[in-house]
């Protein structure tokens, strides 16, 4: 009984992180560019009890093994990168990707980040930057005097200076690639950073070798599913409840041998 004891508390461990990531996945269903998280689960070790070919008193070879297994466990959580919703939202520096591909975000300490997180703004100094004032790569500064911004879907950035009719070019924004997007890290922030498992960064320009377009005036929204979210959230209530079952059975039934000397 104490193996059911133990079995069924690693379905209740594995259940409530599955609720735990379901709720963080809903409270970012508003986040722009959010991607939602899929867990993964796998069964633990097994105690073999009768070895396949062992040939039993009557001379007979079973032809399957007898194992009891030990339980689940979380062992991954993974990104989803499928596309979001693009909504208009009237604000020049406003960018979404339409594709594959990440915004590159240098951190103060000079480090670069990635991010699918478009809202961008212009800072004291006239830089190019995001809702934490981070700059956004290769770096771009708007003139004082700039009466309109003007984004191209491959990326190209174009000022409309005051009283001149011809636009400047400040530069192009490259987006980043990664063989495994999956394997990124997730700082917070809208940000991450690569891993190991994700691979180097490729750099490429919008709409190019499978690279995304870049959408002026639109942002990305969360590819959170509410519905999805909603029946995985009792899906895993209803596992919590059958292992907590298993764990009153399991006591039960300790309760009935402690009770036979009676």
């Amino acid at each position: 009984m104490d193996k059911t004891l133990r079995t069924a508390a690693t379905g209740l461990n594995a259940q409530q992180k599955f609720v735990e990531i379901i709720s963080n996945n809903i409270s970012n269903v508003n986040t722009t560019g959010f991607k939602k998280v899929r867990p993964e689960f796998q069964d633990l070790l097994y105690e073999t009890l009768r070895p396949a070919g062992a040939v039993s008193r009557l001379g007979v070879e079973p032809l399957n093994e007898v194992q009891i297994g030990s339980g689940t466990e979380l062992v991954a959580t993974t990104k989803v990168y499928s596309q979001g919703d693009v909504q208009q939202t009237g604000n020049s520096l406003d960018m979404a990707i339409n594709g594959e591909g990440f915004f590159m975000i240098r951190k103060p300490d000079n480090s670069i980040a990635y991010t699918r997180d478009g809202t961008f703004r212009v800072d004291r100094m006239g830089q190019i930057v995001n809702s934490q004032g981070y700059i956004v790569e290769p770096g771009f500064t708007v003139p004082e005097d700039t009466t309109e911004v003007q984004i191209s879907r491959d990326g190209y950035v174009e000022v409309l200076l005051d009283g001149e009719t011809d636009a400047q070019s400040l530069g192009q924004i490259e987006l980043a690639r990664f063989i495994n997007p999956a394997g990124l890290r997730a700082t917070g922030d809208n940000l991450y950073v690569e891993t190991p498992a994700s691979g180097k960064a490729f750099f490429e320009s919008p709409g190019e070798n499978n690279t995304g377009e870049i959408l002026q005036y639109h942002l990305e929204t969360s590819n959170v599913d509410i519905v999805e979210e909603m029946v995985n959230m009792i899906t895993a209530q209803r596992a919590y409840e059958l292992n907590s079952k298993s764990v009153r059975t399991a006591d039960d039934i300790l309760a009935t041998a402690v009770n036979l000397k009676r």
